[in-house]
């Protein structure tokens, strides 16, 4: 019988480290692959039914891809009218609001970042207050409508142009930025306002791309504050045209058909590819500014 020296035994013991840190690693791949199944097959099978022909639908088979392709609903849908209109309401929300929204918060929080401000911790305790303690909804609603922004899109614009949590990242973040290259840029003869978009944004584009991407699809996806503050049903945005959709037991109703088309195109199709519009600029958007997420996403963090 053979003994192993120390070498040897060093190795084995090494290789059989080295399987078991492949099986535990096996095992939790599998575990992530099942997991990121269960969120990608839904949308998968939305994806999937919007483009899926009516006689291959109303047959009762489903295929994980489609057996015969139709754009049919994406044409109904596109080209109506109530369409237009929401997609209108939310484009106006949206790239009106995001830039308002980044404006305000970053304009805000590099103000705070400066010991010199007066009445900077009083400041800093009103803003720390809101996001503790909310009006709530009819004093909002008295506000808008003693403002005259009921009915308005600015309505869904402005209450949330400013938050407590984003100001208080934000300001975390400009207080860390190096303090010499303002002092230099202040010795040049530069402005409080020039050194802030010429010097300290550049310096901080990841984290205002974060935080565009967050006002962005929060107010793409503006549905409360509509149905409060809206009464025009023209002036509604896409996420309350999706819900009608959604929840209509006849989309003819919601969506502008003709009568030849009512029964032509199957409902639960036209509510996926409804879902598909909506949601397509969202991911459209998201892969050109992951780079910028992944490293905003640790905008004010504690640093050992």
């Amino acid at each position: 019988m053979s003994v192993l020296n120390p070498v040897q035994k060093r190795d084995a013991r090494h290789l059989g480290m080295r399987a078991s840190e492949n099986i535990y690693q096996s095992i939790v791949c599998f575990i992530l692959a099942l997991i990121a199944a269960t969120m990608v097959l839904p949308f998968l099978y939305v994806i999937v039914i919007s483009f899926t022909d009516s006689s291959v639908y109303e047959s009762g088979t489903f295929y994980m891809w489609p057996k015969k392709w139709s754009v049919e609903a994406y044409s109904l849908i596109l080209r109506g009218q109530g369409f237009l209109n929401a997609l209108k309401a939310t484009a106006f929300i949206t790239f009106v609001g995001t830039p308002i929204n980044v404006c305000a918060n970053a304009g805000l929080a590099y103000m705070l970042s400066k010991d010199a401000l007066p009445g900077r911790k009083m400041i800093n305790r009103l803003v720390m207050f809101t996001m503790l303690f909310g009006a709530g909804m009819i004093p909002n609603f008295i506000n808008m409508r003693n403002l005259g922004l009921i009915n308005s899109w600015f309505a869904n614009i402005l209450p949330s142009a400013c938050g407590a949590w984003t100001v208080m990242v934000m300001k975390s973040f400009f207080s860390e930025l190096p303090r010499d290259i303002e002092e230099a840029a202040e010795i040049d003869g530069c402005g409080t306002i020039r050194m802030f978009v010429q010097i300290v944004l550049p310096l901080s584009l990841a984290m205002l791309a974060t935080f565009t991407l967050f006002a962005f699809v929060s107010y793409w996806n503006c549905y409360f504050s509509a149905i409060i503050y809206l009464t025009d049903s023209n002036k509604m945005p896409l996420q309350v045209y999706l819900s009608k959709i959604v929840l209509s037991t006849d989309i003819s109703e919601v969506v502008d058909m003709d009568n030849d088309l009512k029964n032509k195109v199957p409902q639960e199709v036209m509510r996926m590819a409804c879902l598909v519009v909506v949601v397509l600029p969202i991911l459209c958007i998201y892969p050109f500014m992951q780079k910028y997420f992944a490293k905003g996403v640790m905008v004010g963090a504690v640093k050992g």
